[in-house]
This record gives structure tokens, C-alpha cells and sequence, in this order.
């Protein structure tokens, strides 16, 4: 890694001293100081990028004149020019970036933020916000950005389990998990990266699964979600986060039914990834089971939000997931591109999808 650069911008709220990449004792500061810290907002989640996909550190500290401090965590990618670079918080796939902050900042210290993405000379800047003080960033935001609506879904821990169970999930859910329960599933998680080969089976099983209700060609399918999603990424984030990793599986007769990944930082529990075989996990409701163990264990942890990830309005995700009661909030992306790649990407994709026929799930 270079040794971080520094430079003096001038901006809205006064001159501001810009170090990129921002050095991690200063970051990990912040996030120990920012109460709505997402998983995906800290140092491990960038090296978590940096490992497994073509990207590389571009995470920008700012000091305002008052004293106050912000980081934006962005990865640009690797062995490209500037002028056709991506610096992005974050890429797709990889969940909410975002400014790391101690305080509430000004609106003159966002107006600064983003008018500094707008001067960089990369093809394309963009910042996922998350839903915690996205109203400020958003009144920020200059024309120059496109808004590109996300909503995520999150469960209010706030109570204990007890109330998470009896005033939040829905009365589908305690079905569920109770018919679960009743099938006496093996239920194991491991915080050490044993049961990564147990996952990446399931997940395999469920991309043919995937394939077949999109309608999807199952070779384009595998090359698709792998792509998003490629061997060996779960194991470089069970490595890096350590017992912050648990990776949770049922069992049924011996055989693996249904696994998820619920990620942890302090107070913010997140799920990340889920995979099953759906013959063998869906007559014994495996997967609401694994939910709610999570969520419990979330609550004797101490976290006050468990981050169910972004989900399409009006999707039979949104409705599985808000029976856990968890409930959407706007987190959007805002993002500025020299030339329109992206609508030259999104108009490829539609055709692609015409063409097979392609059914969102």
C-alpha cells in the first residue's frame, strides 16, 4: 500500500485537508465514536473488497477547520486510468458505504464531501448512503448527481427477544419457526470459516434454483451470480472478521437444509447471505428457524439493529422479511458519470433479459 497522499482542498465549510487512503487508526476512531455504524462502513468490510474483487483503497479522510472529522470509505479499481476508473462507496453487491462520522455533520461539510467526489477525475463516483441521517446528504447533493432509489430493510432489537417475539414477528413467522423447532433440526454456527464448503453447496443448489424461476439459462446463471458472488468470498470474510463472521446451518437428517451470515460490529448485527436446498429445507421451515436463532443471539449480544439488507418494494423478499418485523428505509445511492455507461450497460442487460425471457424473482 502507497503511503497516504494529502492535499488542501477549499470548500463550503473552509479549507479541509483531504488524506487518502484515510489512515485506519483515524477511521477505526470514527467508528468507534459513530452510533449508527453499518458493518459495511468499517476498515474490514474495504479489506474484505480489496481481497477478493479488482479494487483498491481510495478511502478519503477530511479535517474541517473546526476540528471535525469525516471519513468516506471508496475503492476505486486496479489497473485502470484514472480517467476510466470507478470510485464508488460501494460497488454493486457489496451493501451501504457511505461517510463515517462521529457527530451529526453540517450540511456545509456534506456540500464539500460531495463537491469533492464531483472533481475527481474517474469516470464514474458514486456513494450509497445509509438510511441514518441520508436526509442531510441528500439536500447536499448537487445536480451534477443522479439519485438512484434503494430501500433496506432493518428489525428494531430495541426490547430484547422476548419483545422482538411477541410484538414484532408476524404470527406466519412463529408458525414457522415453531414447525421448525418440532422437526428437531441440528442447528450448528461457526465463527471460524469450517462451514464455508457447507454454504458454497447450498449456494450452488440455489443458484439452479434461482435459474429456474427467472427463467435464466443455468450456465448464465452460475457465470452471473458467480461473478457477484465468487468462490472463496465468504472464506476471505470469515478470515477477516473472525468471530464477527458466524455462518449458521441447519441440519436435517444429516443433511444440510439451509444456511445464512449474519455479520457483526458492535451494535449493528447484519445478514448478509442466504442459501438452501429447498427440497430438503423448506418442508421444515429451516430457514425462519436460523432467522430467529440469529436475531435472539443478536439481542443477548447487545446490538440494537439487525440489518436485513435491501429489498425491491412490494417484493416477496419485502414481504418475507417484514415478518420478522423488519421495516424499509430509503437508502440511496447518488451517483455522477462522465460518459453514460451505465445506461449503455442497463440497456444491454434489458435486451439480455428480453431476449430469455428473463422473470425477476
Amino acid at each position: 500500500m502507497h503511503a497516504p497522499a494529502e492535499l488542501l482542498i477549499d470548500t463550503a465549510a473552509g479549507p479541509a485537508l483531504v488524506t487518502t487512503p484515510a489512515p485506519r487508526a483515524g477511521w477505526w476512531e470514527l467508528a468507534a465514536r459513530d452510533p449508527d455504524l453499518c458493518v459495511t462502513q468499517t476498515p474490514t468490510w474495504l479489506d474484505c473488497l480489496c481481497a477478493t474483487g479488482p479494487y483498491r483503497d481510495a478511502s478519503r479522510l477530511y479535517r474541517f477547520p473546526d476540528g471535525s472529522r469525516i471519513v468516506l470509505p471508496l475503492v476505486g479499481r486496479v489497473r485502470r486510468p484514472h480517467r476510466l476508473d470507478a470510485e464508488e462507496s460501494w460497488p454493486a453487491g457489496w451493501g451501504i458505504g457511505g461517510p463515517v462520522t462521529a457527530g451529526r455533520a453540517g450540511l456545509e461539510q456534506a456540500r464539500a464531501i460531495f463537491d469533492d467526489m464531483a472533481c475527481r477525475p474517474a469516470l464514474r463516483v458514486g456513494v450509497r448512503l445509509r438510511p441514518q441521517g441520508a436526509e442531510l446528504w441528500q439536500r447536499a447533493a448537487p445536480g451534477a448527481f443522479r439519485m438512484e432509489p434503494h430501500m433496506t430493510q432493518a428489525v428494531d432489537l430495541d426490547g430484547g427477544f422476548g419483545v422482538l417475539w411477541r410484538d414484532r414477528f408476524h404470527a406466519r413467522v412463529r408458525r414457522d419457526v415453531k414447525r421448525a423447532e418440532k422437526a428437531q433440526l441440528d442447528v450448528e454456527v461457526d465463527r471460524s470459516g469450517r462451514l464455508v464448503p457447507v454454504f458454497q453447496e447450498l449456494y450452488d443448489q440455489s443458484i439452479e434454483r434461482w435459474a429456474a424461476q427467472q427463467h435464466e439459462p443455468l450456465a448464465l446463471a452460475r457465470w452471473r451470480r458467480r461473478r457477484e458472488f465468487p468462490t472463496g468470498r465468504l472464506a476471505a470474510v470469515a478470515a477477516r472478521f473472525g468471530t464477527g463472521c458466524a455462518i449458521w446451518v441447519a441440519w436435517n437428517a444429516g443433511e444440510p437444509a439451509a444456511s445464512i451470515v449474519v455479520l457483526r460490529h458492535g451494535p449493528h448485527a447484519k445478514f448478509w447471505r442466504a442459501a438452501m436446498n429447498r427440497d430438503v429445507a423448506h418442508p421444515v421451515r429451516a430457514t425462519p428457524l436460523l432467522y430467529r436463532l440469529a436475531m435472539e443471539e443478536a439481542c443477548e449480544q447487545g446490538c440494537r439493529i439487525f440489518d436485513l439488507g435491501e429489498s425491491a418494494p412490494g417484493s416477496s423478499l419485502e414481504h418475507f422479511k417484514a415478518g420478522f418485523g423488519a421495516v424499509g428505509r430509503p437508502s440511496p445511492r447518488y451517483w455522477r458519470e462522465r460518459l453514460p455507461v451505465s445506461s449503455a450497460e442497463r440497456a444491454l442487460r434489458t435486451a439480455v433479459k428480453r431476449v430469455i425471457r428473463f422473470q425477476d424473482a
